[in-house]
Order: C-alpha cells, then sequence, then structure tokens
C-alpha cells in the first residue's frame, strides 16, 4: 500500500491550494496600493479550505526557497465571515505577533505553535481570544512566548544601550479555557509557574511537560481521572515523581524518556518501579523509557530468553516486569537502553536501535520533537542502508525526507540525513521509487544545498544527486540546480572531491538538453566559471578530471548556442585553449573536448573572423595530423577548418600558412581516417554539417561533411539514419551528385 500511496497523483485540492498560494494576486486576492493583499470581496472559504491554505503556506515557506512570504498574509484570515479558520500549525520564525493579532476573531479549535521564537507575551494575550474554543494548543519551543518588553521609566543614556528588558510575565493562566483538553508545553522557559499555570484547567488529557524540571508535580493528580497521555521527556525523575505518575491510573500513553547525552542524571529505572506502572496504570497502550540506564536486572536468565520463536506475548516477555501486562503494548520505546536488543518484547512496535524495523520506529517517533534523538536514529539508518539492504526502503526515504524538511536548519540532520539519502537513492532501489518520491528527494537535497555551506552537507548533496539521470529527472528544478553548483564553484576556497563533482553534474546538465536551457545558463555565469577554474589548474599545472570536465562542460552548452560561443571568446578562451595545448601536449582527452568545443565555435559565421589568425590556424593544421583519442582531434581540427574555408578564399586573411597549403593538408588527413571508426561524440542535429553540402566554394568542406555523414550512418545506423532522413539531408546529397565542382570520391560516398 505504502508503494500505491507514493505513486498516487496529488489530491485535486493540494493543486488548488498550492496554485493560489503562488498566485495569490491573480486567484484569491488583490493588492491594496501596491502593497497590501486583500481577500476579493466575494469570496467566502470554509475552515477546510482555510486551514489547509495557512497549513502549506507555512510549509512552503519553510521548505521552497522560491516561495516568497508575503508580510499581509495572515490579515486575510481577519474577517470569520469570510474565512473560517478552526485547525492551524504554525511553525518557527515564519509567525510573528502581529500575525496571529490578525486572525484573533477566528474560533480556533486546534493551534500548534512549534519553536516559534519570535512570539511574545503579546500572543499570550491573543491565545485568550481564543480561550472558549480552543481545545488543542501546543507552544513546544515558544521560548519567548512568557517574555514582554518592558520600557524603563525616565529614559536615560540607558535607553541606548537596552531600550527594552525583557520581563517575564507571572500573571497569566489559562483562566477561562473551559474546553482546553490537549496541551504541550514543551521546552516552557524556566521560572513559569507550571502548576499556576494549569490550575484553572478543568479536565486535562493530555499534556506534554518535554525538557521542564518540576521537583513537585503533586498538582497532576488533580486530573487523575482525565489524563490519558502524560510526556514529562528529560525531566529529572525522582521516587516522588514514580509514587505521583502511578496515581494517574486512568494513562494510556506514558513517556519519561531522556537524551541519554544531556545531561548527567542520578534516577535509575529499576524492576520495582517497572512493577509498579504495570500493576497501577492497566490502562497503558503505550510506555516510552528511551535513553534510560536500569538499575538492576530486568530481565530473564538469558537461556530462557534465546528460546523458541520470537513472541509479543507478555507471558513470555524477556523484561520481567512486563510479565504482568494484559495484552502488548501498541508502542514501547526503548531507543538507546540496552532492552531493545532482548529476544521476547510485549509489544507491535518498539523504537530501539537492534534492527531496521526499530530505528524506523525511533525516527518516526521522534522527528517532530526530539531532533537531537532523530539525528542519532538516523545515523543507524544510514550505517543499515550502506552495510545492508533495506527492507523498508519507501518508509525509510519518506521519513528521512521528513526529518530533513522538519529540521532544515539542524546541522546534525542534515548531514546524516543527505548522507543516508546518498545511500536511500542509489541505483539498486532505483526500481521502487516513484517519480513523485524521487522529485521529494531532490527538493529536500536542494534546500540542504541552499541553507549550507558546511563540506559534508555539501558534498553529501552532490553525491545524491548522481543517483538521478541527468537532466531529465533535474529538469523540473533546472535553473535552481543549477545557480547552486554554480555558486559552489564559484566559492574562493573549494574542497577537491566537491569541486571534481560539481563540475561532472554542471557538464551533465548541459548535456543533451534545448537551446534555451543552454542560454539561460550561459546568462548566469556558467562560461565564466568553467574559464575560471581552468584558469586555476592551469595556474597549478594541473590536467585533472576537473580540467577536462570544465572543457567537456564547454563543449557542450556552446552546442548550436552563438550566444555561448561569443562568451567563450569574449573571456579569453582561445588564449586558454593554447595554453592548454602547450601545457598539456600529451592529453588526447583534454584536446578532443577542446576542439569539439571550437567546432562548436567555427559553426557560427559571425564568429569566425576571431579565428582567422595565422597562429591558430596554423595551431589547427597542425592537429590534423594528431593521433589523438583515435580520430576525434584531426576530425573535430579538421571541421573547424572545413567551416573556415566554406566562408571562401576572400576571408582568408592571413599570408601564413597559405590557403592551398591547408587544404592539401586537410584532403591528405580526411583520407588517412577508418571510415569504420567507432565515434566518441554525440550529435543532437546534422544541420550544422548538411550546410557544406550545397556549396561549390569549399570542395573539401563539403568532403567532409559527407565523410562525416557517412561514417555515422554506417557505425550508428539506428540513431543516425532516421535524423539523417528527418532533416532534409537525402535531397541535399542528391544534388550534390550532380554538382559539377564536388569531387568524385565525394559523390562516391555521397551515393
Amino acid at each position: 500500500s505504502l508503494k500505491m500511496a507514493s505513486d498516487s497523483p496529488e489530491s485535486l485540492m493540494t493543486l488548488c491550494t498550492d496554485y493560489c498560494l503562488r498566485n495569490l494576486e491573480g486567484t484569491l486576492c488583490y493588492l491594496l496600493d501596491n502593497e497590501t493583499l486583500r481577500l476579493h470581496p466575494d469570496i467566502f472559504l470554509p475552515s477546510e479550505i482555510c486551514d489547509k491554505l495557512v497549513n502549506e503556506y507555512v510549509e512552503l515557506v519553510k521548505t521552497d526557497s522560491i516561495f516568497e512570504p508575503h508580510e499581509s498574509f495572515f490579515t486575510l484570515f481577519s474577517d470569520p465571515r469570510s474565512t473560517r479558520l478552526a485547525r492551524i500549525h504554525l511553525r518557527e520564525q515564519i509567525v510573528q505577533d502581529q500575525d496571529l493579532e490578525a486572525i484573533r476573531k477566528q474560533d480556533l479549535v486546534e493551534l500548534y505553535l512549534t519553536n516559534c521564537e519570535k512570539l511574545t507575551a503579546k500572543s499570550l494575550q491573543t491565545l485568550v481570544s481564543f480561550s472558549h474554543t480552543l481545545i488543542s494548543l501546543s507552544l513546544f519551543g515558544c521560548c519567548n512566548i512568557f517574555y514582554e518588553e518592558e520600557n524603563p521609566g525616565g529614559c536615560e543614556d540607558d535607553c541606548l544601550v537596552n531600550p527594552t528588558r525583557q520581563v517575564l510575565v507571572k500573571d497569566f493562566t489559562f483562566e477561562g479555557f473551559s474546553r482546553l483538553r490537549f496541551l504541550n508545553l514543551g521546552r516552557l522557559i524556566e521560572g513559569v509557574n507550571v502548576e499556576t499555570l494549569l490550575r484553572p484547567l478543568a479536565s486535562l488529557a493530555a499534556l506534554d511537560l518535554s525538557g521542564i524540571q518540576l521537583n513537585d508535580v503533586g498538582f497532576l493528580t488533580q486530573w487523575k481521572d482525565s489524563l490519558v497521555s502524560l510526556v514529562l521527556y528529560n525531566m529529572d525523575l525522582s521516587e516522588e515523581h514514580i509514587q505521583v505518575i502511578a496515581q494517574l491510573r486512568k494513562l494510556r500513553h506514558l513517556d519519561i524518556s531522556r537524551d541519554h547525552l544531556s545531561s548527567y542524571y542520578k534516577f535509575k529505572l529499576t524492576r520495582r518501579v517497572l512493577n509498579l506502572f504495570v500493576e497501577n496504570l492497566v490502562n497503558l497502550t503505550s510506555l516510552d523509557i528511551s535513553g534510560h540506564t536500569m538499575l538492576e536486572n530486568c530481565t530473564i536468565p538469558s537461556m530462557e530468553e534465546k528460546m523458541g520463536q520470537t513472541s509479543i506475548e507478555p507471558a513470555k516477555s524477556s523484561i520481567a516486569p512486563f510479565r504482568g501486562l494484559k495484552r502488548p503494548l501498541q508502542f514501547l520505546g526503548l531507543f538507546e537502553t540496552s532492552l531493545c536488543r532482548l529476544t521476547h518484547i510485549p509489544a507491535y512496535k518498539v523504537s530501539g536501535d537492534k534492527n531496521e524495523e526499530q530505528v524506523l520506529n525511533a525516527i518516526e517517533a521522534y522527528t517532530e520533537h526530539r531532533p537531537e534523538i532523530t539525528s542519532r536514529a538516523i545515523n543507524l539508518l544510514f550505517d543499515i542502508a550502506r552495510i545492508e539492504r533495506c527492507s523498508q526502503l519507501l518508509r525509510a526515504l519518506q521519513l528521512v525526507i521528513t526529518a530533513l524538511k522538519c529540521h532544515k536548519d539542524d546541522k546534525n540532520i542534515q548531514v546524516t540525513g543527505s548522507a543516508a539519502l546518498f545511500y536511500l537513492t542509489n541505483s539498486e532501489y532505483r526500481m521502487e521509487q516513484s517519480v513523485k518520491l524521487r522529485r521529494q528527494v531532490i527538493q529536500v537535497v536542494l534546500n540542504g544545498m541552499e541553507s549550507y555551506q558546511e563540506v559534508t552537507v555539501q558534498r553529501n548533496c552532490c553525491l545524491t544527486l548522481c543517483n538521478f539521470s541527468i537532466p531529465e529527472e533535474l529538469e523540473f528544478q533546472y535553473r535552481r540546480v543549477n545557480e547552486l553548483l554554480l555558486n559552489i564553484l564559484n566559492q574562493s576556497r573549494q574542497d577537491e572531491s566537491i569541486q571534481r563533482i560539481a563540475v561532472h553534474l554542471c557538464n551533465a546538465l548541459v548535456c543533451q538538453v534545448d537551446n534555451d536551457h543552454k542560454e539561460a545558463v550561459g546568462k548566469m555565469g556558467f562560461v565564466m566559471t568553467m574559464l575560471k577554474l581552468i584558469q586555476k589548474k592551469l595556474a597549478d599545472k594541473t590536467c585533472d578530471q576537473v580540467m577536462e570536465f570544465s572543457w567537456s562542460a564547454l563543449w557542450n552548452i556552446t552546442d548550436e548556442t552563438p550566444d555561448n560561443c561569443e562568451m567563450f571568446l569574449n573571456y579569453s578562451g582561445m588564449k586558454l585553449f593554447l595554453e592548454c595545448l602547450k601545457e598539456f601536449p600529451e592529453k588526447q582527452e583534454l584536446h578532443r573536448n577542446m576542439l569539439g568545443l571550437l567546432g562548436n565555435v567555427a559553426e557560427v559565421k559571425e564568429l569566425r573572423p576571431q579565428l582567422m589568425t595565422s597562429q591558430f590556424i596554423s595551431v589547427f593544421s597542425n592537429l590534423l595530423e594528431s593521433k589523438a583519442d583515435g580520430i576525434e582531434v584531426s576530425y573535430n581540427a579538421c571541421g573547424v577548418l572545413s567551416h573556415i574555408m566554406f566562408d571562401g578564399p576572400e576571408a582568408w586573411g592571413i599570408c601564413e600558412p597559405h590557403r592551398e597549403e591547408v587544404v592539401r593538408r586537410m584532403w591528405a588527413a580526411i583520407q588517412s581516417w577508418d571510415i569504420n571508426s567507432r565515434r566518441n561524440i554525440n550529435y543532437r542535429s546534422f544541420e550544422p554539417i548538411l550546410r557544406l553540402l550545397p556549396q561549390g566554394i569549399s570542395p573539401v568542406s563539403q568532403h567532409w561533411a559527407t565523410w562525416a555523414l557517412y561514417n555515422l550512418v554506417s557505425v550508428y545506423p539506428d540513431k543516425y539514419c532516421p535524423l539523417l532522413i528527418k532533416e532534409g539531408g537525402i535531397p541535399l546529397l542528391k544534388d550534390m551528385i550532380k554538382m559539377a565542382s564536388a569531387r568524385q570520391e565525394t559523390k562516391e560516398m555521397a551515393r
């Protein structure tokens, strides 16, 4: 079912939401005074649509770098008569006090504010407007929401140094929040009196106090008849805490897990504590004790433990206290404890580090609020993907994508996540992945490259992109991916390996794509960037892959793209060509790439006069005798000269070498090539070759063109016969056979 789920197209609702958010002015809104967004007066939207608009907006601002946030977005939802909001999830820096203030008239039922660090005590006052309807509220990680700015009295010089002091609000409580049942106060700032804050709430069902240190939790018993879920992650526990928890008999979910790296921790879990939970909390279906050290042995003897089929029956449990359970738990968190490695664990889902299933359960359970744990779980997944084979590939990919999106600014997650993606997208898993899923991977990889100049993340991201078919799979993000790669290559200090991968990717991206793509990339500074890389390598006297790929990329990007050819000449490309030829006389691959590129330049009539110097013509003529890379270098040199000859004797504006002498050497070169040579070249179009057929000015150019076509259609008939026919080559060849000026051997070949 997961395969199908990831393959199904987006719902119409999702597509429309996305389109409207990207085109607010053209759809739901107009611009007032050229700056403020206003809703069209005839628009009325129910909460099903408004909730999705707001939640998707937050998601887009967070994960799509091209998407521009709007100052006045939340004001669109200020009037419940035209737009209704009920359940919204807001995150991080996207939300400010005035945004919540804008929607204060809405009857919100569910409001999740996660890590909204810009919210201050002004937003506490706004919360009061929702008090009569709010059922679910999360203030997780909103570390400034209990602070207000206090202006000191008489403003002396002191004002300049510290105009506003932050003061903790002490008098706010949940008085009047009569319907509130679910509350998350995770990572609440120190100094707020939690007991006073919560006392007015009549019947809490779920409470999350993650990361808050409370020595006395006795007040929790006031909800012992209603509390079904309690999360005390990273709270320092003591015997008193345990006694209070044991009285909360309605609990179905209890989480007392901790991050074992966070701080020294006195409390140790014992067999007695687990027994107490099992005896008293009879409704428990989910328990998380991850990260705890077990003080004494909670396990049964190892001989007995290893026996029989793996079982989740409580009676067979390897963890002794859990033999008292009435039925297996739905979830048991044992991540970074020794217990997860036991054989018989009485739970349907276990988080741990023993195998792929446990690790994926951990990533799934902790991603949203515990990136510190998640990054370690993803690291374990990375090892599994690298060393063994992942059996739940789609689930693994989806979880890593979610973690990377959710924690775009968390360096640990970006490093481990991008590394895991590399192994999860490599070729052996290719068949199992849908287009939609692979596109999601590309999006998060590009996000990572954008947010992090950090070497490891950049390298992982570039390597992951190499697992895709380029350019096809990157076509939908073509501009963005090119900009990011050029950005990497333009940095002054560069990591060798990243440079190599980035140049390889750039080369692949401009190979076999449309001319408008090439022109666009040329305008981004592609030609200049490659020439700078070549210049650097030349200065170091190194001819490595970066040097060869850079010339190859220039060859590709100038193919039938005159603007880019001109840029190459304007940025002293010819000077670099001559210097490389001189510095690396033996590098065949390099010579081939450079001459392929000059072949493209020579196809542009307006640029040919710039090649018409004694120095260049001598170099091209000498390369006719080159045996580098089979016939490729000689063939390309002859191609360059064929286009120059095609401009006629009057364009030959040099004394040395003589035109006739060069023509003689061209004939000799063509006659020396083996007509059945296999080729290291790829033609998308024959147009530049075909234009040399119907002319009598330069029979040698005509012969080179005919030889080229003959060789390609006879060695690769399936690829090139259709191209020759499609581009009208047959009538051109027939006409040439009738021409008096054409050489006999050229006509024979044409026939």
